[in-house]
């Protein structure tokens, strides 16, 4: 196969499987979603599910949230982890988006990662999910499987961000990044890995990856 050969095999059989690609974490506008996405650093989208009901009770949205201590945040947002640092930032990017954006997500790779704890990651997220911006993130599922497919060296995500926007056509970014996503946890994990029920790795998969599976 060649590699756009790969890349079409790709495409076809993640539309195949998951044609439709509902946002993982729950919100209801970009302050939410920015706040879920910077939840869910080192945690699941299950764990903050259950997490960010609570919070957005009592504060969803800049304003409210800045009236609740560090301290307070931690103590809610506690069970995902890494809270010290979550509710530090969280604190500090609200009092950012009041006093620099009235009270609103700025749409820039610029501007998001310039507020605290967040990453290129969860700008990507917030550019593509939010605001409907091609953007391409990249987590461990996808950095993971564009190894095992051969359309990355592996190196780091950023050089994986590079090839996926190079391979695949702007216009899908954002469903295929989730379409990857969600392939990853149900045919192509990293652990507990059935290569057989793995598809799309068992016909476009990189050699070396194939047969470290089966000398296992």
């Amino acid at each position: 196969m060649t590699k756009q050969e790969k890349v079409d095999f790709v495409i076809k059989t993640l539309n195949d499987l998951y044609p439709e690609t509902p946002i993982p974490l729950e919100h209801k506008d970009p302050y939410t979603l920015l706040i879920a996405v910077l939840l869910s650093a080192q945690s699941t989208d299950k764990g903050v599910n259950k997490i960010t009901p609570i919070l957005f009770e009592i504060a969803d949205n800049p304003y409210d949230m800045i009236k609740l201590s560090v301290e307070e945040i931690r103590d809610i947002i506690r069970p995902v982890g890494l809270s010290p640092m979550k509710s530090k930032g969280i604190h500090g990017l609200s009092k950012i988006l009041i006093k620099k954006y009235n009270g609103q997500v700025p749409k820039t790779y610029e501007a998001l990662e310039a507020l605290p704890a967040v990453g290129h990651k969860t700008a990507s997220v917030v550019m593509s999910q939010a605001f409907n911006i091609p953007a391409f993130p990249v987590d461990t599922h996808i950095h993971r499987l564009m190894y095992r497919w051969g359309l990355t060296n592996g190196k780091n995500v950023k050089v994986t961000e590079k090839d996926a926007k190079r391979l695949f056509p702007e216009d899908l970014w954002n469903k295929l990044h989730l379409q990857i996503i969600f392939y990853g946890r149900q045919y192509s994990p990293a652990r507990a890995w059935n290569l057989e029920k793995d598809v799309i790795t068992n016909t476009i998969g990189r050699k070396s990856v194939i047969n470290e599976y089966y000398k296992k």
